[in-house]
């Protein structure tokens, strides 16, 4: 085997690797998901923090592959509702899940 072929084949190695290492498993995201989650998670957070009936700092929110998990202390049902409704309408977002509590 000469040297120019062995060098191909370690590429072709090398590249295959990489590219397994990007995808995605059902626990974990790919770099992509990564990214496009945390895109949501930015959205989601502002829309909250400009909505004058939400107490958006009070609301924590993490992604992942577009499942929203909203998470914190509200003072009123209708307060928790509207964070809801709020992340289901932001582009992306597959599936809200609400861990609100009312204090």
């Amino acid at each position: 085997m000469n040297f120019k072929h062995m060098t191909r084949i370690m590429l072709a190695v090398a590249f295959s690797a990489l590219l397994v290492a990007c995808a995605g498993t059902a626990q974990q995201e790919s770099t992509g998901e990564y990214i496009d989650d945390t895109v949501i998670t930015s959205r989601v957070k502002s829309v909250l923090l400009n909505d004058p009936a939400v107490s958006g700092l009070s609301i924590n929110v993490e992604t992942f592959k577009g499942t929203v998990q909203l998470a914190g202390f509200v003072k009123t049902v209708a307060e928790r509702n509207r964070a809801v409704q709020l992340a289901r309408d932001v582009k992306g977002v597959r599936q809200v899940k609400n861990d609100i509590l009312i204090r």
